[in-house]
C-alpha cells in the first residue's frame, strides 16, 4: 500500500466519526448550501493535515507543548463550542439558501472549523499513536505523501458528506430547519459541556 493511499485511509478514519465538526458541516450545508458545508470541512481537513505533519515530521517541541497544555487547549475549544451552540440556537432560518454568499462568509466558516479542530488535543494524540504504530519517522521519504493523503482523505469525506446532505435540502421545510438548528445547538452544547468538564477535571486534578 502506497503512503498516499495509507494517508487517505487515515484521513477518512479521523474525519468520519460523528462529532461537532460533522454537525456543523451538515447544518451549514442545509442552511447555506454545499459550498459552505465544504468550506467547513476543508477547515477541518487542513487542521488534520497540520497535526499529521507535526506527528509525521517529528516536531518534538510542538508535540510536547500540545500534550503539556492539552487541558488548556481543550478548555479554549470547549468555550468555543459553547459559543457555537449559542449561535446555532439563535441562527435565523430562511426558506432558501442564503443569497449573500461571499468570500468572507466562506473564510469565516473555514476558520471556525479549523480553530475548532486545532483545539481538540485528541486529534494530535491520535496521529502520534497511529504514526508511532506504523513506525513512521521524520526521516521517512514517504512522510510528505502520507500527510498529503491525510488531507485528501479528510477532504474527500467532507465533500461526500456535504454532497449527500445537499440532496435533502429541498425536502426540508422552514419548520424542519428550526428543529434541525435546535437539535444541532443541543448536540454542540453537549459536546461543549463534556469538553469543559474534561478540561476542568484535568486542570484541577
Amino acid at each position: 500500500m502506497t503512503a498516499l493511499l495509507t494517508g487517505i485511509i487515515i484521513g477518512i478514519s479521523i474525519a468520519a466519526p460523528v462529532g461537532p465538526i460533522g454537525i456543523l458541516c451538515i447544518r451549514k450545508t442545509l442552511a447555506h448550501g454545499r459550498a459552505y458545508g465544504l468550506a467547513a470541512g476543508l477547515g477541518a481537513a487542513l487542521a488534520d493535515a497540520l497535526y499529521g505533519c507535526i506527528a509525521a515530521f517529528g516536531f518534538t517541541i510542538v508535540m510536547q507543548f500540545l500534550v503539556s497544555y492539552s487541558n488548556w487547549i481543550q478548555l479554549i475549544g470547549a468555550v468555543f463550542l459553547l459559543y457555537l451552540a449559542y449561535s446555532t440556537f439563535r441562527a435565523p432560518v430562511r426558506d432558501q439558501i442564503d443569497p449573500e454568499s461571499n468570500n468572507l462568509g466562506y473564510m469565516k466558516t473555514f476558520g471556525t472549523t479549523l480553530l475548532l479542530t486545532l483545539t481538540n488535543p485528541l486529534t494530535i494524540i491520535s496521529f502520534i499513536g497511529i504514526f508511532a504504530g506504523m513506525n513512521i519517522t521524520s526521516s521517512s521519504e514517504s512522510s510528505f505523501m502520507l500527510v498529503l493523503g491525510v488531507f485528501t482523505g479528510s477532504a474527500l469525506w467532507w465533500l461526500t458528506l456535504c454532497s449527500v446532505v445537499s440532496l435533502f435540502k429541498r425536502m426540508i421545510s422552514v419548520k424542519s430547519m428550526k428543529w434541525i438548528n435546535a437539535l444541532s445547538g443541543l448536540i454542540l452544547l453537549s459536546f461543549g459541556m463534556y469538553s469543559l468538564y474534561n478540561a476542568c477535571k484535568g486542570l484541577i486534578g
